[in-house]
């Protein structure tokens, strides 16, 4: 079997997290790219009418551009993302339902300016149906994987 490391990168700290992580491994990679690219106004948390803040709040599906291929093949899945409001963002939870994770570990590991983790695997696990575990932490650079 494989591994597949995944990220989401609204400003490249946890892709950069990812690759370095994936490299390291021997991993192959998967970027999860939302169908509208987020833009910089769109991340601005501190505005409460941005997009990432009715994304969260309205727990609203965020289309995800293409697909992992093959993606049967892996037995041990990592999920990068920014930590936003003590979870994944939207785009991530729509990715993996998209998915079936029967079998397979997953690893979610989360990049933060100043979040913590919360109970990000408790909330992402229901989404990550079939999946045998799922933890979750906080990482600063890839070594902390």
């Amino acid at each position: 079997m494989a591994t597949l490391v995944t990220y989401f990168s609204a400003e490249g700290t946890t892709a950069k997290v990812a690759k370095e992580y994936a490299a390291k491994i021997g991993a192959d990679i998967f970027e999860i790219v939302p169908e509208t690219p987020y833009t910089k106004s769109d991340i601005n948390w501190v505005n409460p009418v941005a997009r990432c803040n009715r994304e969260q709040m309205g727990h609203k599906d965020v289309p995800v551009a293409g697909r992992v291929a093959d993606f049967e093949k892996y037995d041990t899945v990592y999920i990068g993302f920014p930590i936003w409001y003590g979870q994944a963002p939207r785009v991530v939870y729509t990715f993996v339902e998209g998915y079936d994770w029967s079998g397979k570990t997953v690893h979610a590991f989360a990049t933060s300016g100043g979040s913590k983790i919360g109970k990000t695997a408790e909330k992402l696990g229901p989404s990550l149906k079939g999946a045998v575990s799922v933890d979750a932490k906080l990482v600063f650079k890839a070594s902390d994987i």
